[in-house]
């Protein structure tokens, strides 16, 4: 809902800030009072294009806000969100044009694009009138809307699904047919490398097992030196062996006069022998090991420089050719068994591709029955704002095979006849603003209980009417403001009656210099603003009464 709108600098506006309730909201004025300034206000925080005349003369810039009320969930939060912005309660759209025509976009104070403020405007405020290009209007939204008239969300949602999956199945298909001479041409290089990879057989973790062997053999003479030097310590005449026997049986001799004195020592040294008898074993038994030779060497350092230079062929790590062998066979398994391969994912690509259709036949099914609802719907709208004889008409196109996608098999437009006999065109090409304005009025009340959301604003929805067809405007903007929020710019008192809210705005020109305020009326100011729609310059009482009894009605 749309809470609040600040001007400052645009045009003949000094300085204008209104707030906005809930239910429907009148804007009158005489003729160039400036309520198309207010709109253009509005459309400029809503991202439409600026440019240098927009900035009051003799000011350095004109800036627009607009605040709205956003309630949990609304879509604009995942936008804000995805774009970094923060979120809350509260939005603000801020537009400063310079006078040299630039601007900035600004979204809760940071800087934004124009394009962001135009994605969140669309789907926060609605604005229907002569020149407005968007929301009902644009017919790539028509299809959407007709889904939600008809309760159809669910079913073009397992037909998006549908289509995904086909999309993906035959794209598959598509990439496997292209691989097809390309993997022809690789085949002979890939059983080579295979054939290479199975000779060497590679083994995991082989490569650290075959470099400390290379490490034992390259340093083996300074190895075998050190355990034959190790040895004769602990083996010689004054070896370590000798030496803790002789000091245990130093020990044993008087072991029985000490008492229990000397047992823990003799202990550690009975376990000392014990352990250095082991220490002789193990270096005797490496000795044997290091009696390799230089054969043995060349062995080990051809197998090992043999795996790092393959690694290095397969951009991979020694460890990692157990793993490219297994892929290698994989890949000319594949090969092998191409025809099967391809026949599978052709089946797939069938299979995918006929349930898509079978659920775009249902759902096509579907939307012609939504169709002639709605036409019946917007039909019976339309009588009572003197268009009996216009004629609306959804119309389901069939689109090419190729053409298909997520949304189904057709697109839908939405095409009006003013005239009887008349072929049915687009809605943007009527000519007349207010025809359009009421053609969208009765779409909106038509769309209305299946679609509610946005703020929606009407303007010239009044033009060339007044009498009962004005009231059945009226009472139809009224019946909108009720789940929602509405804005009308109208001249006719019949409209201005109903609402619920009631902004008036004037122009104050001098010799020099003109401007434009707004305010919003109270019970009172709106009995006379009424009361001069109905008669004019001169409010006499009979308008005043004329005025009572409209506003008494209007109330609903």
């Amino acid at each position: 809902m749309l809470a609040s709108l600040q001007v400052r600098d645009l045009v003949v506006i000094d300085r204008v800030e209104l707030a906005f309730g809930p239910g429907l909201t009148a804007l009158t004025g005489e003729t160039g009072a400036g309520k198309s300034i207010l709109m253009d206000a509005l459309g400029l925080a809503l991202g439409v294009r600026a440019d240098a005349a927009m900035v009051r003369p003799k000011a350095e810039r004109a800036v627009v806000s607009a605040t709205f009320d956003v309630p949990p969930g609304h879509p604009v939060t995942a936008i804000l969100e995805e774009q970094g912005f923060e979120t809350g309660d509260d939005l603000v759209l801020r537009r400063v044009v310079q006078a040299d025509g630039r601007s900035r976009a600004f979204v809760n104070d940071e800087a934004a694009s124009v394009g962001l403020l135009g994605r969140l405007g669309e789907l926060l405020i609605e604005v229907h009138g002569q020149h407005d290009q968007r929301g009902l209007l644009r017919a790539e939204t028509h299809r959407a809307l007709l889904d939600a008239f008809g309760g159809l969300d669910k079913q073009a949602a397992t037909v998006g699904e549908a289509w995904r999956a086909w999309r993906d199945a035959r794209q598959a298909l598509d990439e496997a047919r292209e691989d097809e001479a390309k993997i022809r041409d690789i085949e002979a290089s890939l059983r080579d490398e295979l054939a290479e990879l199975e000779a060497l057989d590679p083994q995991p973790d082989e490569e650290d097992a075959l470099a400390g062997q290379r490490s034992r053999l390259v340093n083996a003479q300074r190895i075998v030196e050190a355990i034959n030097a190790a040895l004769g310590a602990l083996e010689g005449e004054s070896g370590l062996d000798t030496t803790l026997r002789m000091a245990s049986g130093e020990l044993s001799r008087v072991q029985d006069q000490a008492a229990g004195l000397l047992d823990p020592a003799i202990g550690a040294l009975d376990r000392a022998v014990a352990e250095a008898n082991e220490a002789i074993a193990r270096l005797t038994l490496a000795g044997r090991d290091m009696e390799g030779d230089a054969d043995d060497l060349e062995t080990i350092e051809g197998r090992l420089f043999g795996l790092r230079a393959a690694a290095r062929r397969h951009q991979v790590t020694v460890a990692q050719l157990p793993d490219m062998l297994t892929r290698l066979r994989d890949r000319l398994a594949l090969i092998d068994d191409r025809d099967g391969v391809l026949a599978k994912l052709a089946d797939a690509e069938t299979k995918a591709s006929e349930k898509f259709e079978k659920h775009c036949r249902k759902l096509t099914t579907a939307r012609k029955k939504a169709a002639k609802a709605l036409d019946a719907k917007v039909a019976t709208e339309l009588k009572p704002l003197k268009m009996g004889k216009a004629r609306f008409e959804t119309v389901l196109e069939p689109l090419d095979r190729d053409d298909w996608g997520k949304a189904g098999a057709e697109k839908v437009a939405f095409l009006v006849a003013t005239n009887p006999g008349a072929e049915p065109g687009p809605l943007q090409r009527i000519a007349s603003g207010g025809e359009l304005s009421r053609f969208m009025l009765a779409l909106k009340v038509a769309l209305a209980e299946k679609r509610p959301g946005a703020a929606m604003v009407f303007d010239e929805v009044d033009a060339g009417i007044g009498g009962a067809v004005a009231d059945a405007v009226g009472e139809r903007l009224q019946s909108l403001g009720r789940d929602g929020q509405v804005l009308v710019v109208t001249h006719s008192p019949q409209v201005a009656a109903r609402a619920d809210g009631h902004v008036r705005i004037a122009k104050q020109t001098s010799k020099t210099s003109a401007s434009v305020d707004a305010v919003a009326l109270d019970l009172d100011a709106r009995r006379e603003e009424v009361a001069r729609m109905l008669a004019g310059a001169k409010v006499t009482k009979e308008a005043r009464a004329a005025a009572d009894s409209l506003l008494k009605a209007g109330v609903s």
